[in-house]
């Protein structure tokens, strides 16, 4: 096995500032100067380029500092924190619950709470991950712990109080901090866009933007706004931007979206080949998702989604697991695992559209007509494919509706391809 000092002084390229703050942290570190405190520095530095770069690969690196700084001080809270940071933000939860709930009885920090409830969370205990953020903010009101208890919130669905909560972390942010400052009105923004305040969700994007240009999620929530108002160019140019410098399923998916609503379809089919290659590897809760909604390739989205269940519980694997148990024909399953996704009272259009077609394919046509309903809401959320898909599901006036096609519509211009 690499020794974890070899990985972290790997020659590190690039021109922003920091780059530079790492290649100075791995001078100091290669002269024996504060190595502690060196190693710390260098590891949020790893978080930080990571958060900036969207390259999931700093995050390894963070892991290694932590393992490094251990050696150094075995226990340590500091090398915990590192550690249990860079674990969650590789989605290995279950690996980081038990270093957040440890730091949390060792010494109970603001960032240690913050830690405990992203991890629990992710694994759907969100009654024990509330606690936590709510004693976060209790310690420490500030932007990070405003924005937990804002996603909280929304999961509940509580969207107004999501909101409140959203506009006091963005209050709190600072162009000190600009990659913190841009998420947080990215979030607002897209609470904005869940309400359908279309106008100024495009303004909180642009408040993002102004912070970090050309920044992922702000051009993602933009394209979908766009794609939302039936400007599928416009979607196009942005989402290009954003799948090039974030090129995970979600971003892609929606490309493809944008792309084939416009005809471009041998563009279309380029993105979507790139996304068939990493998407697995890359997402893959999100391309189970976008595998079962294409209706091809089921054995492997329900592979995937099972394999993410065992890591990550939250209501959106759940509802994962349901789409993907539904295009295997599955339906008992995917009823029982439909409810836990609707169980926390989420108001999402992918949820209730899911929900639907599942109580209509399981013969229960007034929990379909209720969800109908509910997805009909928020059809703006939805893809055009997934808005093609829900309209041709639409009940009739005896509660029936045609779900043949759903899963393989041949309006959706979705490819069908196999892997």
């Amino acid at each position: 096995m690499a020794d974890p000092l070899a990985w972290v002084l790997a020659s590190h390229d690039g021109e922003g500032r920091l780059d530079g703050e790492i290649r100075h942290c791995q001078a100091q570190l290669r002269a024996g100067t504060d190595p502690e405190i060196t190693l710390e520095r260098l590891g949020w530095l790893f978080v930080a380029k990571a958060r900036e770069s969207f390259d999931p690969g700093f995050y390894k690196l963070a892991e290694q500092c932590a393992h490094c700084l251990d050696s150094h001080r075995s226990g340590s809270s500091e090398a915990m924190l590192l550690c249990g940071h860079a674990l969650q933000n590789q989605h290995r939860f279950k690996e980081a619950e038990p270093l957040a709930r440890e730091l949390v009885a060792k010494r109970g920090f603001p960032v240690d709470y913050g830690l405990l409830g992203d991890v629990l969370m992710e694994q759907g205990q969100l009654a024990e991950a509330t606690d936590a953020y709510q004693r976060m903010i209790d310690l420490r009101p500030d932007l990070h712990s405003y924005a937990r208890g804002a996603h909280i919130r929304w999961l509940k669905g509580d969207l107004t109080g999501a909101v409140e909560l959203m506009e006091l972390a963005v209050s709190a942010s600072s162009p000190l901090d600009p990659e913190s400052a841009a998420w947080v009105h990215t979030r607002l923004a897209f609470y904005r866009f869940q309400a359908g305040a279309l106008s100024e969700a495009d303004h909180a994007c642009d408040q993002a933007l102004e912070l970090q240009k050309d920044y992922p999620p702000a051009l993602l929530l933009r394209g979908r706004i766009h794609l939302a108002e039936g400007n599928g160019g416009e979607a196009i140019e942005v989402l290009q931007i954003a799948a090039k410098r974030n090129p995970l399923p979600e971003y892609q998916w929606a490309l493809v979206e944008a792309l084939r609503q416009e005809d471009r379809l041998d563009e279309a089919d380029e993105v979507e080949s790139q996304l068939r290659q990493r998407g697995a590897a890359n997402d893959p809760r999100t391309y189970a998702l976008y595998l079962a909604t294409c209706g091809n390739s089921v054995t492997k989205a329900l592979r995937l989604a099972q394999e993410e269940l065992k890591q990550r519980a939250d209501v959106f694997t759940h509802d994962a697991l349901a789409w993907s148990l539904t295009a295997a024909g599955q339906l008992q399953e995917a009823q029982c695992e439909m409810e836990k996704a609707l169980a926390e009272g989420t108001k999402d259009g992918r949820l209730f559209f899911h929900a639907a077609v599942i109580a209509t394919k399981a013969g229960r046509p007034e929990n379909a007509h209720h969800w109908f309903e509910k997805a009909s809401e928020y059809i703006h959320l939805l893809l055009p494919s997934e808005q093609q898909q829900l309209q041709a599901a639409a009940p009739d006036t005896n509660g029936e509706a045609g779900f043949e096609a759903t899963l393989h519509p041949a309006s959706a211009d979705i490819s069908t391809r196999g892997d």
